[in-house]
């Protein structure tokens, strides 16, 4: 837990001194462990994260949400989301981490439009079948190999693999998490819930992300009440909301702190609007919370 006086660190993403591509790195964990001190605390990351756990002994924590490690199960992340390890005695795993830099990539800029990395449904957890662990396992190996093979190919090589690995996940995804398809509006609300992630802090009215999607109030409020049978606006608050819930539940930033991070000027104010969207004080969700889950 961070004190009050504790800001959320960020881990960028570090090269490392095998291939030393500031925005793709390989992580291995053979039985050995990763420097723990740092995931121990409630951390962000400013890269995507994928990983194979092979063998583990132990729990981590994405948001409010804890994951019971299971063997032979893929765990995904974004920059959005706290993480926090519960500490491992033994860990076999293989990790591939990219940053939003990379996925933006004239030959890749496609990739951040696959459900994994929208992970709109926010589930972070992959059951593997036999066949399904094959696959992975058999991208993750030539995936190794070109990452540390360093020659004017590694670019491209890197991208077509992991290409081929997201899109054979994003399949699973869809298919463990009931995406409802790809028609014009489905797409639309995939941009405009994009959009808010972008831009929570700032943009409040529908009309601003009207804006961005160039397109009218009324209609994007149309589209996303019919495809999620939630008003617009609500999903504007739900973002908020659990992003509050996120500083609430890791740290112990007081209301005033937490109230300017999410760009509201006056602390009743933040009080009032959590209350309303969840039936508690923000006080009150943080000892609650607290207490189910400590």
């Amino acid at each position: 837990m961070l004190s009050h006086n504790q800001k959320l660190p960020i881990y960028k993403l570090e090269p490392d001194d095998i291939a030393g591509n500031k925005h793709f790195r390989l992580y291995q964990f053979e039985g050995t462990l990763p420097n723990q001190s740092e995931l121990l605390i409630p951390h962000r990351k400013n890269h995507y994260l994928i990983v194979l756990i092979r063998k583990a002994d132990s729990r981590q924590w994405i948001d409010m949400t804890p994951y019971k490690l299971k063997n032979n199960t893929l765990y995904f992340s974004g920059p959005n989301q706290i993480i926090v390890k519960e500490g491992f005695k033994q860990l076999w795993s293989t990790g591939i981490a990219f940053t939003k830099e990379f996925l933006s990539l004239q030959e890749n800029a496609s990739l951040s439009k696959l459900p994994l990395i929208q992970n709109l449904h926010d589930q972070h957890e992959l059951a593997l079948s036999a066949a399904d662990l094959d696959f992975v396992e058999d991208m993750l190996a030539k995936i190794n190999v070109e990452y540390q093979n360093q020659s004017e190919w590694q670019q491209r090589m890197l991208t077509a693999y992991l290409t081929l690995l997201l899109t054979y996940l994003s399949r699973l995804y869809t298919e463990q998490f009931k995406d409802n398809g790809h028609s014009a509006e489905k797409l639309l609300l995939k941009d405009f819930l994009t959009k808010i992630n972008e831009y929570y802090r700032e943009l409040r009215e529908v009309s601003d992300y009207a804006s961005l999607l160039n397109i009218s109030p009324g209609h994007l409020s149309e589209v996303v009440k019919i495809q999620s049978g939630k008003p617009a606006i609500k999903h504007i608050h739900e973002r908020l909301i659990l992003e509050a819930q996120r500083l609430l539940f890791h740290t112990d930033q007081v209301l005033k702190e937490i109230a300017f991070d999410l760009g509201f000027s006056d602390t009743s104010y933040f009080n009032r609007f959590f209350k309303r969207e969840t039936g508690l004080t923000p006080s009150a969700y943080r000892a609650s919370i607290r207490k189910m889950y400590h």
